[in-house]
């Protein structure tokens, strides 16, 4: 008998701590290049939608692999794929410690460190195979806790970058990951196989399902929010409120920390209330602080709002996927991937929507009214989606929510 299926069932903390640990460490080095997007853009003498498309060139690079990491982590298991993805950013560290002198080449360095992003596909399915049903809001949320690397990246990256040049941070972060590589090969474990896994036609065939496309539609919204902000966040209250570098980071950590943190707490009380429940009220709270936020407020107005959006944003995170495993439980890698993936480009086009809004109109008013009226958007299209189609939820959620409605 191996040492997999002597395992406990209904649970494996080690593979939970060894998920958060990669999602963690993979997120802070995904948002490397924004938390440091200042001295970049100082250093290189960036344009407003340049300085944009620098920090989302990791972002799509992120999004766009987590669907076929997704399958390959189904198919292969997440711990081989896993320690795959972190072995490979080693290239873009080193790249970005010896060079990155241009615009050219620091977009070709981000879209390489990108590939930390599929992390996604490969950690919060790793965790989730281990749990049951009743308890995937909890577990996806403590495993997708580890977007708070973003916390880490946005809280020492500036002030190390101001110590010994922001070239060479880069090559310190060749450190943290060689000890998250080494933790995740010696906890991580892959959950038992009942069967043979499902044929590449028959993981496609997830890609049919009308609900897949309204998760990603969800979480681009909630997911593309968090990251974008995340990324962009440091030039945004540099260029708006002129703080310092280190400032800018320290304020973006703490939206970071709160989004980050309130995500288990999202995903908890979607198990308590219902996910559908739990979205609607999240998105309405995000469509709200968007639309404050285009008002250009004080900073004495501007960082509480900034944190009750955060921490709406990463509430809605948890709260969309507590329903994602309930609906796509066999297919959880693809479907986590897919929905990650889309996700993560709502996070690829906020900083270019709100850097393009800036060099257009001077401000980034009129970008974060567009983010506003996607999110009111997303609100009507779910209502009407339960309105329409009732058993959409009744099929696969809590029968707490059941109950209630």
């Amino acid at each position: 008998m191996t040492a997999q299926t002597t395992t406990k069932p209904g649970g494996h903390l080690p593979t939970l701590i060894a998920s958060f640990l990669h999602f963690d460490l993979s997120f802070m080095l995904w948002v490397l290049v924004g938390a440091l997007g200042i001295f970049i853009a100082d250093d290189l003498k960036l344009s407003p939608s340049e300085k944009g498309w620098l920090v989302a060139f990791p972002i799509l690079t992120g999004s766009l692999l987590r669907i076929p990491v997704g399958i390959l982590s189904d198919r292969w298991g997440g711990k081989r794929i896993g320690t795959a993805l972190l072995a490979a950013l080693y290239l873009p560290l080193f790249l970005g410690w010896q060079f990155g002198d241009s615009l050219g080449t620091m977009s070709a360095i981000g879209l390489l460190l990108g590939c930390a992003g599929a992390s996604f596909a490969v950690a919060l399915p790793l965790a989730s195979r281990w749990y049951p049903p009743e308890r995937q809001g909890l577990v996806m949320g403590i495993a997708a806790a580890g977007n708070s690397g973003t916390v880490i990246a946005n809280l020492f990256a500036p002030r190390i970058a101001q110590a010994v040049g922001w070239h060479n941070v880069f090559g310190l972060a060749m450190l943290p990951l060689t000890l998250v590589l080494l933790a995740f090969v010696l906890m991580a474990k892959d959950y038992p196989r009942a069967a043979a896994a499902p044929s590449l036609k028959a993981h496609l065939g997830v890609l049919r399902h009308p609900d897949m496309w309204w998760f990603c539609a969800f979480y681009s919204v909630t997911f593309g929010g968090y990251v974008g902000l995340s990324s962009f966040l440091p030039i945004f209250m540099r260029d708006q409120y002129h703080v310092s570098p280190a400032d800018a980071g320290l304020i973006t950590a703490a939206g970071a920390f709160v989004g980050s943190g309130l995500r288990p707490l999202g995903g908890y009380l979607a198990d308590r209330f219902g996910g559908v429940r739990m979205l609607s009220v999240l998105l309405m709270a995000i469509g709200a602080c968007y639309a404050v936020w285009s008002r250009n407020p004080d900073m004495v107005v501007m960082a509480p709002m900034l944190l009750v959006g955060m921490g709406s944003l990463g509430m809605g995170n948890g709260a969309v996927f507590q329903l994602v495993p309930q609906r796509f439980r066999t297919d959880i890698g693809l479907a986590t991937g897919m929905v990650g993936a889309v996700g993560g480009l709502g996070g690829f086009l906020l900083p270019i929507v709100l850097g393009s809004a800036r060099e257009a109109f001077g401000s980034f008013a009129a970008g974060f009214l567009a983010l506003a009226a996607f999110a009111l958007v997303a609100l009507v299209l779910l209502r009407l989606l339960i309105a329409l189609h009732d058993g959409w939820r009744l099929v696969w959620q809590p029968a707490t929510e059941e109950a209630a409605a």
